[in-house]
């Protein structure tokens, strides 16, 4: 069955039964200055840093009339859909590269490897050119920055950004993939506030 069959299928699944009331949408705010936040945020990255995630870094192509390419280093990267192949990745508002990379429309996300920790704090850096002396070549549709040595790079174009508190949600259409150099090699990993390879 393809796709316009499950769809239809779900259709005439739907319609045999009662009608599915919606449920209310949660208020989605911040916390006043005059209330107490619902958690504290040293106790939220407490917990949560028990939580390990791979490391990456985003990279993307200088946008016109910018000097070089951008990139940050990012451990809130996740695979999303198979059809459409879609990734996404999580960046803070106050983020100095993501609006280079908005502009640019593309971007590639680069998975590190154990041994690339240096590299990991190199594109964390906010003011250096964090590219000086950094061995990569231009992804095959972008033209974004991968990463030597990476275990993996996927190369994207922006599909949708969606707004999470004080983060941006960032969705990509995935164009081109592949395993890199490094694939032999375990994966640089973010543990409990530190980098665990």
């Amino acid at each position: 069955m393809g796709h316009a069959g499950m769809a239809a299928a779900a259709v005439r699944y739907l319609r045999a039964g009662p009608p599915v009331e919606a449920l209310p949408r949660p208020e989605l705010r911040c916390v006043r200055e005059d209330e107490r936040a619902p958690v504290d945020q040293g106790e939220f990255r407490r917990v949560l840093g028990n939580f390990a995630s791979g490391v990456t870094v985003v990279t993307a192509p200088a946008a016109e009339g910018e000097a070089g390419p951008a990139g940050f280093a990012c451990q809130s990267f996740s695979s999303l859909s198979l059809d459409p192949p879609l990734v996404a990745f999580m960046v803070g508002r106050t983020s100095t590269t993501w609006p280079r990379i908005a502009r640019a429309g593309v971007f590639c996300v680069n998975v590190l490897s154990a041994g690339q920790g240096p590299l990991c704090r190199a594109f964390a850096r906010s003011g250096t050119d964090k590219f000086a002396g950094v061995d990569h070549d231009a992804a095959p549709v972008s033209g974004a920055p991968r990463l030597t040595g990476a275990l993996a790079w996927i190369d994207c174009t922006i599909h949708a950004v969606h707004t999470g508190g004080d983060h941006l949600i960032v969705v990509g259409r995935v164009n081109a993939l592949g395993t890199g150099d490094g694939a032999d090699e375990e994966p640089l990993l973010f543990h409990r506030g530190v980098l665990a390879p």
